[in-house]
């Protein structure tokens, strides 16, 4: 009788630690359907993190890569958050001037990114465009200009702003990885300081893991002289200019990644085209196991997403042995249940 008293216990105290175990799982994720690419990474997770597996990476070693816009926040009403930036500063902020013929090139420039399709020159353009409408900002205050920014309401959506149009599902994700101790990374072709006023706070990635966009910075006495021949005064502050050093897009991830991180990463996700060599890069030739996700914006019911064009990128993504995340399919509520659209 004692023997199956005590069997009775350990039989309740295994089936309530288990009960208790499948409780946090699901509260990790509850912002989830049941997705055949949350259970890839939720078993992915578990298996590399078991340091009885033959698959365990050590935690210094446990590098994930995101892209920002369309990966972790939303690039679709109408565009990505720095192609409005560039449109407000150059448009409708009365502080600011600048001559007809910038004016009239970015209301070009916007006018392009509704038309569903980039010209192949159109990221380089912006690029170049941002960096002249920003030239000699200082950068904190720059990153304050882009906050306030940020607490605009988002255009074609109700109770929804800039700063927090984030894919609720995908902040689960990042979570969820920081709390096995992974490495986590914004890396975007966005601007970098763009990305950290954006993203720091609400992602939990610190400023030096975030991996963007770069223009030439410059002390404010400096002028033309080189920074090997330049020393910093005590009345200087740090500038931004209007050279562009790198749009990172496509190949320069990967380039980045390799300076700036130094290993290779074993998670990535992406949405994109511009995403593809990041994601190729993770999954090849790397000394553990890795994965790549990409995320299809085919929801056309509480986003803009377009699902034509979706499926063919799934089955693109699927070709390269890509996860692929649909937010139609996979999402239970992409930026929160009382957020709904206007058109």
């Amino acid at each position: 009788m004692k023997k199956f008293i005590v069997f009775i216990i350990t039989f309740i105290l295994v089936v309530s630690v288990s009960g208790c175990k499948n409780k946090k799982e699901d509260e990790s994720f509850k912002y989830w359907n049941e997705s055949k690419s949350l259970t890839a990474l939720t078993q992915y997770v578990k298996d590399v993190t078991d340091e009885k597996s033959d698959h365990f990476i050590p935690v210094e070693d446990r590098v994930a890569v995101f892209d920002m816009d369309g990966t972790l926040c939303g690039e679709l009403f109408p565009t990505y958050i720095e192609y409005l930036l560039l449109e407000y500063r150059v448009l409708d902020d009365s502080s600011y001037t600048c001559t007809d013929e910038d004016t009239i090139a970015t209301a070009n420039l916007i006018r392009e990114t509704g038309r569903g399709s980039f010209p192949s020159d159109m990221a380089l353009r912006h690029a170049y465009a941002q960096a002249k409408a920003f030239e000699g900002m200082e950068i904190n205050e720059f990153q304050n200009y882009v906050k306030n920014f940020l607490k605009r309401s988002a255009a074609g959506f109700n109770n929804l702003t800039y700063a927090k149009s984030f894919y609720l599902p995908m902040l689960e994700v990042l979570s969820f990885l920081q709390s096995n101790s992974f490495i986590t990374y914004i890396v975007s072709g966005s601007d970098r300081y763009i990305c950290r006023a954006a993203a720091c706070e609400i992602t939990n990635v610190p400023a030096n893991q975030v991996i963007g966009m770069d223009v030439k910075l410059e002390a404010t006495n400096q002028g033309e002289t080189d920074g090997l021949d330049y020393q910093f005064k005590d009345n200087d502050v740090i500038l931004r200019t209007d050279e562009l050093l790198i749009k990172n897009l496509k190949m320069n991830k990967v380039f980045q990644i390799a300076q700036e991180i130094g290993k290779q990463p074993v998670l990535a996700f992406g949405n994109s085209s511009g995403d593809l060599s990041m994601e190729l890069y993770t999954i090849t030739n790397n000394k553990y196991q890795s994965l790549a996700f990409m995320l299809i914006a085919d929801d056309e019911t509480r986003d803009y997403g377009n699902t034509e064009k979706a499926n063919k990128l799934k089955e693109n993504w699927e070709g390269y042995g890509f996860n692929v995340i649909s937010m139609k399919d996979d999402f239970k509520t992409i930026y929160g249940y009382d957020v709904t659209k206007t058109e």
